[in-house]
């Protein structure tokens, strides 16, 4: 009997004018925690596709072996047959349903057409219990955190009687505190024989629970670690992941700030479904020309909320306060008004909010800036095509051409383009929520370089993170949330983690 649950030799998967895998071959061993590191476009979430049964038998060349046996899968649903569980970074589960009905959605048994729903409720316990999840099993998922709805996930999957566990950035959409709970339910898992196959751009998290690190560049397998025996460390991944050393991830802040060019005063914004509820409380804050000022704060903190009812009352039932431009007071009631004025927004979520993914490069780009591309409600499609021409080569967007549709890009390249596209509107200051967040440390420097430009440029920028040392990296200033409210404000200088975590749960 092999000690090795899966074996993949010589993977070649190739898409129209791209080789996405390139003679790829990775060996996983029963019961332990393998990870796949990479940059944004490597291959490692095509690898899980055609693994899980995503891309069937003949849509690649090579062999995936799954406990001694060579796999024929035509869907998803083959390899969960045999005990192989998929779980994406966007989840999959149906808000509207119960936390039960989404763990047995899709293999249920019925008895003369009739489901037990009593049995399925029992059962849903039992996997509940397994994952550390105390919510009732008849809750709507709609109405538990992201963190909590991982978990329904992870049930589900366990449901499945699953030997091998892939979990692709599990802590993406996480604070520190849900990212530590499951990783220590990943370990949990390989006590219990689980094989667990984890993709993460979060270095340390890997180094922490992995047995052995397994890095691709450029769709090949460059090679495996041995994470204790090797003495692997952050930098070593970095190197192989990228092909070079990246001495330096953060760019250095060479420009000061200069005078106060937005004003926040007082502000307060109401729950959009609760009207009585205030979401942000009384806040008050500046940001000034040429500064990169950081958001900090947990989950739930109030930072996204906060940046939207900004910008154009996107978010609430209402806002109140003052809002200061260059020391006018105005009213923003839309994005397009705010816009207008010389503010720009990108989505903490680029898939949902910041891109089309149906459509092209060029057309995402283009898209908040046609009212100068256009005349008489003809768009000017040479200049459509400079402006995105131009923005692949200055942001360098890794793509054979702007007509590629968006869908098919990278992360990191996905985030180049929700940048591309605020940026071709020409905005003064700048609000970016969650910039890096699900991008490879490579494609992180770039954005980082693209931010630090721009503030050289006298451009003004406010960044909401959830990753601490980005913050301490990359701000001027960092403001920290909790609760609807601002706890407290630190400069660069004596900015520390230790003291953003105790001025966010302390005050």
């Amino acid at each position: 009997m092999s000690e090795f649950i899966l074996e993949i030799e010589n993977l070649t998967k190739n898409f129209p004018g791209v080789k996405a895998l390139d003679k790829v071959s990775v060996k996983i061993k029963k019961g332990e925690i393998h990870a796949i590191c990479g940059e944004n476009g490597a291959g490692k979430s095509t690898l899980m596709s055609v693994i899980s049964g995503v891309y069937p038998k003949g849509d690649y060349e090579g062999k995936v072996v799954f406990k001694g046996k060579e796999t024929n899968y035509h869907s998803v649903k083959d390899s969960e047959k045999e005990g192989l569980a998929i779980i994406h970074q966007e989840l999959a589960l149906s808000p509207y349903l119960s936390i039960y009905e989404n763990i047995f959605l899709g293999h249920m048994q019925t008895k003369f057409g009739i489901i037990n729903w009593n049995h399925y409720i029992k059962e849903s316990i039992k996997y509940l219990d397994q994952v550390g999840l105390s919510e009732p099993p008849g809750t709507m998922v709609s109405k538990l955190g992201v963190g909590k709805q991982q978990l329904v996930e992870i049930a589900r999957a366990l449901s499945k009687k699953v030997d091998l566990l892939i979990l692709d950035e599990p802590t993406s959409s996480l604070n520190d505190d849900e990212s530590e709970k499951l990783l220590n339910l990943i370990m949990d898992f390989k006590k219990q024989g689980i094989t667990c196959v984890m993709i993460s751009h979060k270095l340390n998290e890997l180094l922490k629970v992995a047995d052995t690190v397994t890095i691709l560049r450029d769709g090949k397998s460059i090679v495996s670690y041995d994470v204790k025996k090797d003495n692997l460390t952050e930098e070593k991944i970095i190197r192989d992941m990228v092909g070079r050393d990246l001495t330096h991830r953060f760019p250095d802040r060479k420009t000061k700030p200069g005078d106060t060019i937005m004003e926040v005063k007082n502000w307060s914004v109401y729950h959009p479904d609760y009207h009585t509820i205030k979401v942000v409380d009384n806040v008050s804050f500046y940001l000034r020309k040429g500064e990169i000022l950081a958001f900090c704060g947990p989950m739930g903190a109030g930072r996204t909320e906060l940046m939207m009812s900004i910008f154009g009352r996107s978010y609430g039932y209402k806002s109140e306060g003052e809002l200061f431009i260059n020391g006018e007071a105005v009213f923003l009631s839309s994005s397009r008004m705010a816009m207008d004025r010389g503010l720009g927004y990108i989505s903490e979520d680029r898939k949902g909010l910041g891109l089309i993914l149906m459509q092209d490069i060029k057309t995402n780009i283009s898209n908040s800036s046609l009212a100068g591309l256009s005349k008489m409600g003809v768009v000017n499609t040479s200049q459509e095509i400079f402006l995105a021409e131009k923005f692949r080569k200055e942001l360098n967007i890794r793509t054979p051409s702007i007509n590629q549709i968006a869908r098919n890009l990278s992360g990191g390249n996905q985030q180049k383009v929700v940048v591309s596209r605020s940026l071709a509107v020409g905005p003064e200051i700048f609000i970016v929520d969650e910039p890096t967040r699900g991008i490879d440390v490579g494609a992180k420097t770039e954005i980082y370089n693209i931010l630090n430009d721009l503030s050289a440029a006298g451009k003004s920028i406010i960044m909401v993170s959830s990753e601490l040392p980005e913050a301490l990296g990359m701000a001027d200033r960092i403001y920290v949330m909790n609760e609807g409210k601002i706890k407290g404000v630190l400069m660069h200088e004596e900015a520390t983690q230790e003291k953003i975590m105790h001025m966010a749960l302390v005050g």
